[in-house]
């Protein structure tokens, strides 16, 4: 839409704006030229500022451990000058006026209580407000204003700490088998700041020349020894004392495993001799016994006692009793199938008593969602008089059912094209449906979204609305008895359906799944997905002309977004490997991959005539990704991670269509192949190259244009408003994320990617995949975010701008074209060199 302010007004608004902008960055300049002068003002006569840690003669040890090791650090540099913010927060900072103010605060406010009394109710209230001043003035006072505290004060040189960073350093040196290590340190002054050398001399290691074992208990030594193969200590490795306490752990849960409940890591002590030969260990490892004349006993489990509802009580009724495979299963009222409860059971009458059992029980047990907790407990059971060998346990496993229904609402809004658009997400699960911890979710969502109208010129509101509902259940459902052995992957059947509504000025498109998966765990952090059955019916109910007519235009070039607005029946299988040690806060050093196979259409020509007498397509394909991810903690809060993502899709066979030449408009029948639009990929967005809009980069350098009609001549325009997808990807992001100050986190990363075809086309220049050269075409992206982490709530503003375009006309090196304007997203001729990501959680 055309502005409607006058010539001369606008000029006047483009010159503040201009003036506004020159301003703004001259303060900018003033602020990093402050920054950057010499904070020495800062200190006191004598006092030196601690600028650098040298650390040399570190070839075998950690060096990023003994620099942990570190009593005194500089101040920190990156991504952010602490110090020189520091220095700029001292220039508002006037401790004087804090106290007067502080002083000031107090008398009033013990006025006001004066006054108040002797109603109790406001007096409460005045010395809540009353703390609450002082501790703000307070916290001004002792740690500076907010600028200040958002840097870090001024280093001061200790030489008291660099003596004890010496001694650290020595002690750990030597915990790591340096013990002929030497360590020592010198520190140059130049204008009072301060550079520290740690100089370390490691020398050779000791080695472990043998390994010994004394342990007097001949039963225990049979398992001991048995295990040697799994020992963490091998002859001629370094000694260490880390691993030796890792060893000792080993050897107490390996006991433990083996029915010895009483038996304790104190029973353990491992001894280094160091003059059995010269730079050599000699360690032996002894197992005493608890006492003289005793000996470490293996116990059995007696009894297995399962109360299902621990927390209940009902005066004067008492619990009734089923058995089932020797466990007793108590409960006031038998709600859930106690053959369910059974399968998760790790722990067995008449069996030893196991640590790993124990655990895997109580996993096994939290991983069915219906109990808020569950204990597993022993008592021993006394002995007969005069038995001094047989020992037994009587195990008591209490769970608390959680509850049956639980609801989660989900209430949010967006601002597009001038139109506010609520959306709103409501989901309940029913645990324990019909009795065998089965688990029953539904959901539905509605959202509505401003777009702007091309045709009439106006915002409107666009429609989305979806349902899904699922059925999980506890084990495998197979034609067979699956083994008990299964039992600890956690297996689950899950039965999935989905339904999804948009309408949009464009089109009225749904789409209806349903999938048939098994689920299971490797372990905590591994989970494999197979899905045997996944059916998708998709249909286009209403296309307006002239979306149709953009959509044939496209198709004329090769672009398979129109079969996007077919009806198609999509069948297929897949399979997914998904490895993640990281949790929700994404707070550990951690990997992360997901391996994702599937294979789409095969049965097609069995109902192909069928489904294409009622105008329904059916493709098949083998469709391939991976997402590997990498994340490595720095310090407590500061991390590098890094990703590749990458994926191919294919037709399996060839699929006859019908071509119009866009020049002679003549139609030939050609054979492509083709796959469903849903299963080709996209590159752009929030969780891709940020710099780009949502599915908009690529494919490879071709550019998407369409004629347009100026003064009678037909004129090829860019597009940079359709989706591109590809039959390739490959994509890389680099992230360095660090803390700002409290919840406020910040982000610097660069990303760079692309999606290409694998079909040649001599209407889409650029856009196939040659090995030759595809590293030529890769999108690059670099940008800041801010991350506000509430812990539950990770809100998260990313603000990436072009880096190299490989489809830009001209010069692909688009840095130059820097604006932090974000384009009109009306206007599909208008690129916007700088993206806005406004987003839930980190981007991967």
């Amino acid at each position: 839409m055309k502005s409607s302010l006058p010539l001369q007004i606008r000029r006047a608004r483009i010159v503040f704006l201009r003036l506004h902008w020159r301003g703004l960055l001259a303060g900018l300049a003033l602020v990093v030229l402050f920054v950057g002068c010499s904070p020495i003002r800062l200190l006191r006569p004598g006092q030196n500022l601690l600028s650098k840690i040298k650390l040399e003669g570190v070839k075998q040890a950690d060096a990023e451990r003994l620099e942990a090791l570190y009593q005194q650090k500089p101040n920190s540099k990156f991504p952010l000058p602490k110090l020189g913010i520091y220095q700029l927060g001292t220039v508002f900072y006037d401790s004087t006026r804090l106290r007067r103010q502080l002083n000031e605060e107090r008398a009033k406010y013990d006025a006001k209580i004066q006054a108040a009394r002797p109603d109790s109710v406001k007096v409460g209230k005045l010395l809540t407000k009353r703390e609450q001043h002082v501790q703000r003035h307070q916290l001004a006072i002792d740690k500076g204003n907010a600028i200040m505290r958002l840097g870090e004060r001024p280093v001061v040189y200790d030489t008291t700490l660099t003596r004890l960073t010496v001694q650290q350093i020595s002690t750990f040196l030597r915990s790591q088998g340096f013990f002929r290590s030497h360590v020592a340190t010198t520190d140059t002054v130049q204008d009072r700041q301060v550079t520290v050398t740690v100089h370390v001399t490691e020398n050779k290691p000791f080695t472990y020349e043998r390994l010994d074992y004394d342990i007097a208990d001949s039963a225990v030594a049979r398992v001991v020894l048995a295990s040697q193969p799994a020992s963490l200590l091998h002859l001629h490795d370094r000694y260490n004392e880390e691993v030796i306490g890792q060893e000792r752990a080993r050897i107490e849960a390996l006991l433990k495993n083996a029915g010895y409940y009483d038996f304790r890591s104190q029973y353990i002590t491992l001894e280094a001799d160091t003059s059995y030969t010269p730079g050599t260990v000699r360690l032996r490892t002894f197992v005493a016994n608890p006492g003289p004349n005793e000996f470490h006993h293996v116990y059995t489990i007696r009894n297995v006692n399962f109360l299902t509802d621990a927390g209940a009580t009902r005066f004067g009724v008492q619990r009734d009793t089923i058995v089932r495979d020797s466990v007793r299963y108590l409960a006031f009222q038998h709600r859930f199938n106690t053959k369910v409860l059974d399968r998760k059971l790790a722990i067995r009458p008449n069996q030893r008593y196991n640590l790993q059992n124990t655990l895997l029980t109580q996993r096994q047990l939290a991983d069915l969602d219906i109990f808020r907790f569950n204990t597993v407990t022993y008592r021993r059971v006394r002995t007969v008089s005069g038995d001094t060998t047989s020992r037994q346990l009587d195990a008591f496993i209490n769970a608390s059912p959680t509850k049956k229904y639980q609801e989660t609402t989900e209430l949010g809004g967006t601002y597009v094209s001038g139109k506010p658009g609520p959306f709103a997400n409501v989901r309940l699960k029913v645990r324990n449906v019909f009795g065998g911890a089965e688990i029953l979710e539904i959901g539905l969502r509605a959202g509505f979204e401003g777009q702007y109208n091309r045709i009439t010129g106006r915002s409107i509101l666009t429609t989305q609305l979806g349902a899904n509902v699922s059925l999980i259940l506890p084990q495998f459902l197979v034609p067979w008895r699956p083994d008990r052995f299964l039992t600890r992957y956690n297996p689950k059947t899950r039965f999935n359906g989905i339904y999804t509504y948009v309408r949009r000025p464009e089109y009225t498109r749904t789409n209806l799944e349903g999938t048939y998966d098994y689920i299971w765990q490797r372990s905590v952090y591994h989970q494999y997905v197979l899905t045997p059955v996944d059916l998708s019916l998709v249909n286009a109910s209403r296309i307006a002309p002239y979306f149709q007519s953009l959509l044939d235009s496209l198709a004329l070039t090769g672009s398979p977004l129109i079969r996007s607005f077919t009806q198609q029946f999509v069948p297929s299988m897949n399979a997914t490997s998904l490895y993640n040690s990281n949790d929700f806060n994404q707070t550990r050093d951690a990997r992360y991959y997901r391996l994702f196979v599937e294979v789409g259409g095969l049965t097609r020509s069995l109902y192909q005539q069928v489904l294409n007498d009622r105008n329904i397509q059916v493709y098949n394909f083998a469709r391939l990704a991976l997402d590997y991810r990498r994340y490595i903690k720095l310090g407590p809060q500061s991390f590098f991670v890094y990703r590749f993502n990458g994926g191919v899709a294919h037709a399996l066979s060839s699929t006859e269509v019908e071509r119009t030449d866009p020049v002679t408009k003549e139609t030939t029948k050609i054979r492509q192949y083709i796959i469903p639009y849903d299963k080709y990929f996209f590159a752009g967005g929030a969780s891709s190259v940020r710099a780009w809009r949502p599915r908009r980069l690529g494919p490879g350098s071709y550019a998407t244009t369409y004629n347009v009609d100026q003064d009678g001549q037909s004129v090829l325009v860019r597009n940079y408003n359709v989706e591109q997808p590809g039959e390739v990807l490959l994509e890389g992001n680099l992230e360095y994320r660090f803390p700002v100050y409290s919840f406020i986190k910040g982000a610097v990363f660069t990303d760079f990617g692309n999606v290409w075809s694998l079909q040649k086309n001599e209407y889409r220049e650029g856009a196939e995949f040659k090995a030759n050269g595809f590293y030529k075409q890769f999108a690059v992206g670099s940008g800041i975010g801010i991350r506000l982490d509430f812990t539950f709530l990770i809100l998260r503003l990313d603000v990436a701008t072009k880096v190299y375009d490989p489809s830009a006309e001209g010069s692909n090196w688009v840095l130059r074209k820097f604006s932090l304007r974000s384009g009109n997203l009306n206007n599909i001729n208008q690129d916007a060199p700088t993206a806005f990501n406004l987003g839930i959680g980190y981007p991967f």
